[in-house]
């Protein structure tokens, strides 16, 4: 008898239990992946003494037992093994690792993890072998979660509408580890007011604080706050549907649909390939800028270790990249010990630079295919996306940095050296751009170059980035509108390209939108906090719906209510008016007819 007779005669004794079966070790599955997400967020945020250890590591290795299990039946199970073992590659390391685990476990009472931690110097600490334990754990709900998402087909929502609810989840987990008792120096947690609000600005990648980011969290609060700001860059929706594509069931239409709204990708094959260059060149610049922030950082800064410098370069490497403007010093970089890197400081710029640039032009530019294209066809030039977003962005860098040097040359930068001046001018202009980062106390700035911030932070980055604000195609469209109008043309055109006019109609649905939430919002401050000066209470509401983060020093000081308002403001900014407008309205079916057209006086 042959190995495929005989495996032939086995799937003919199990497929009647196969879908019984199957339901019953999905049900569990779902149970187990509940009682996982429990036991990790207790252990990580509660405080825990030896026993409480060893019941961890017993529930721990429970777990391990049903995950096991679970990859047997379903592999038994299967019509075609090798297809089987393929699709599931990564999992079948995971489970044989583990498998390996158990045995030395039973056989020689000594675990592999724990060896191998012995043998490489940290097998003393009990603690770093039960993280390593929880990582596994950890990285198998992620393969758990990412195996649902390829159930988003099945869900009735509009992408616009998914989008909106995955931040809204995103949001609502932070919080709520934000409020365990490890994640504050006091061991108390934080207050949910606390909690919802630092939750919201990491995930838009905002930069608010109502609390010191470096004193107020351990370091396990830190690491909550930087997963946020990688997964609010990116897009939760983003990791969901990079880790599902690897897996047998792939991706579906809803994936593949809300990449392209996310993206702005031209199709959805496309979005798929997008997607997958995004993770990679996204983790690969945020690694060279950690290696540059780790490398320019003065050796005399007071480090207790190498782990706790490495750490601060990937945080800030994280948070520049994403325009999310967090730090892990009181007064941001504008702390004594780091305001005078200038080098430093333009390490970081160029950071937020690239990650305002968006993920469709960093491609364009940057990525391996469309170099070797363009060695091969010289001639071919960029995207007219990417051309926009190039052009506007260096523009406004340089229009931002002079304006800023002119207006403050009197005031912040009095006394400063040429060179120091013109770091700082165009760091300001750079951070404008969604990032939140302060060099200077921006508390002391005149108000005229607060106006002149506030409307850099307006326009904000480019289309499909980590950055906020109406973005620079928008405002660029705009301005090209206002001039066809005055030059009397019939056609919008840009770079040899017609812009249809539901482009312009988005532009100015979105321009009207934001400026009209950005009134209402600053008139229910100016009633909320009537003692705080107009210009401040209008800066702050800017710097929340453009996601930049840069505060004149109020945002502690202002009350719930108005905390509340900021919120709302960047969590609208972050999504975008439009997207919001999309998810709440109804389409409206199209008709044939078309009414005369209207004549009347306009200015």
């Amino acid at each position: 008898m042959s190995i495929n007779e005989f495996r032939e005669k086995v799937n003919l004794r199990l497929f009647k239990s196969k879908d019984t079966v199957l339901f019953i070790f999905g049900v569990l599955s779902s149970l187990i992946a509940v009682l996982a997400v429990g036991l990790l967020i207790y252990s990580i945020g509660f405080p825990q003494t030896p026993a409480l250890r060893n019941v961890e590591m017993f529930f721990i290795k429970t777990l391990f037992g049903f995950y096991i299990l679970n990859f047997i039946v379903r592999f038994l199970y299967t019509f075609e093994p090798l297809l089987f073992l393929k699709s599931n590659t990564l999992e079948l390391g995971l489970v044989l690792l583990l498998t390996i685990e158990a045995f030395s476990s039973l056989l020689f009472n000594k675990p592999v993890f724990q060896t191998l931690l012995e043998v490489s110097g940290y097998g003393a600490y009990i603690g770093t072998y039960i993280v390593t334990l929880q990582m596994l754990l950890l990285i198998l709900l992620v393969i758990d979660i990412a195996k649902a998402t390829t159930f988003m087909n099945f869900v009735k929502l509009k992408p616009s509408s998914m989008f909106i609810l995955s931040f809204l989840l995103l949001i609502s987990i932070g919080a709520v580890m934000l409020m365990l008792p490890e994640m504050t120096t006091d061991k108390q947690g934080a207050d949910a007011m606390t909690a919802i609000f630092t939750s919201t600005s990491a995930s838009c990648v905002t930069g608010l604080i109502v609390v010191d980011t470096a004193t107020f969290f351990t370091l396990k609060g830190k690491l909550v706050i930087m997963f946020l700001i990688q997964l609010g860059g990116l897009n939760i929706i983003s990791f969901a549907t990079f880790f599902a594509s690897f897996f047998s069931k792939g991706v579906g239409l809803k994936h593949h649909s809300l990449m392209q709204d996310f993206f702005s990708s031209g199709s959805l094959l496309d979005a798929k390939s997008l997607l997958r260059q995004i993770i990679f060149m996204s983790i690969t610049i945020e690694v060279m800028g950690a290696i540059a922030i780790y490398s320019l950082l003065d050796p005399s800064l007071p480090f207790h270790s190498v782990k706790e410098k490495v750490f601060f370069s990937v945080f800030h490497s994280i948070s520049a990249f994403n325009n999310a403007g967090f730090s892990l010093y009181t007064n941001g970089l504008f702390e004594p010990v780091i305001k005078g890197n200038y080098i430093l400081h333009i390490a970081f710029a160029g950071l937020i630079f690239f990650g305002s640039l968006g993920f469709s032009t960093i491609r364009d530019v940057f990525s391996l295919s469309a170099m070797r294209e363009r060695m091969r066809l010289p001639w071919k030039q960029f995207q007219l996306s990417t051309q926009i977003s190039l052009f506007s962005s260096i523009v406004l860098v340089v229009f931002g940095a002079v304006a800023f040097y002119l207006l403050a040359n009197h005031n912040v930068l009095e006394g400063k050296k040429p060179f120091e001046s013109t770091v700082i001018s165009i760091f300001q202009s750079v951070t404008c751009r969604t990032a939140g980062f302060n060099t200077i106390d921006i508390g002391s700035l005149t108000t005229p170059t607060l106006i002149l911030m506030i409307l850099l932070m307006f326009i904000g980055a480019s289309s499909g980035s980590t950055g906020g604000g109406i973005k620079t195609s928008t405002f660029t469209i705009i301005i090209l509108s206002a001039f066809s109008t005055i030059r009397g043309k019939r056609n919008l055109e840009l770079l040899r390209h017609n812009i249809a006019w539901e482009l312009l109609n988005k532009a100015f649905s979105i321009f009207i939108f934001s400026a009209s939430f950005i009134f209402v919002c600053t008139f229910i401050l100016s009633m909320q906090e009537p003692g705080i000066d107009m210009m401040k209470l209008l800066f702050e509401e800017v710097s929340a719906f453009g996601t930049v983060g840069l505060s004149t020093g109020i945002t502690s000081a202002l009350t719930d209510p108005a905390k509340t308002t900021i919120i709302i403001s960047m969590f609208v900014g972050r999504i975008g008016t439009l997207t919001i407008a999309l998810a709440l309205s109804s389409q409206v079916a199209n008709v044939d007819y078309k009414y005369p057209n209207a004549h009347f006086m306009v200015g």
